[in-house]
């Protein structure tokens, strides 16, 4: 309510901290890969794993444009491995 009178909040609008488990499993995210994570623990309970997932894939348009694109880093696509050239 005092955020609001102070104008830092529209009238109405209440934010609530984020949760522990939010904010730890989005650290673990940023620093790992899922993979790593299911790795090392062995027993990570259910909730913890669907924030760490959740909070690993990209948030911004051209972080997922830069994920979602597939380049195998080969400048002749026909000439790797499996290609038509020999």
């Amino acid at each position: 309510a005092a955020a609001a009178a102070l104008g830092l909040l529209p009238l109405g609008k209440t934010q609530s901290p984020e949760s522990l488990l939010d904010i730890a499993a989005r650290k673990v995210a940023e620093k790992w890969p899922f993979q790593r994570v299911e790795e090392r623990f062995e027993r990570i309970p259910e909730p913890v794993q669907r924030r760490i997932v959740y909070w690993s894939f990209p948030r911004s348009e051209r972080e997922i444009c830069m994920y979602s694109s597939f380049n195998t880093g080969a400048e002749d696509p026909a000439g790797g491995p499996g290609g038509a050239a020999a």
